[in-house]
């Protein structure tokens, strides 16, 4: 019996293999029928808010992504800001908050 030892290189079948803007308009024509029929789900705010804080908890148990997207907004917050003794600068940055 022969092996294979190379798989075949699987492409995209079906609504995966369409182009994006063709894929776009094939969805929103699917969500205004749906809200027409009125079987579409919208989100109470308490629902959006149940789903918002399990998503928060799911992100926060990776550490390693937390302190990464931490020191970026550290980074970010800092940027531009004079530090002590370059009162003649010419950056004119409002303190963020």
């Amino acid at each position: 019996m022969k092996e294979h030892t190379d798989t075949p290189e699987k492409k995209p079948r079906g609504f995966a293999a369409m182009d994006p803007a063709r894929q776009r308009e094939i969805a929103s024509k699917g969500g205004r029928i749906a809200h027409l029929r009125g079987n579409a789900h919208e989100f109470t705010p308490e629902e959006a808010r149940e789903a918002g804080r399990k998503g928060g908890q799911t992100v926060s148990k990776d550490r390693k992504h937390m302190a990464r997207i931490g020191r970026l907004g550290g980074e970010a917050r800092g940027h531009g800001q004079r530090t002590p003794g370059e009162e003649g600068s010419t950056e004119s940055q409002p303190p963020h908050q």
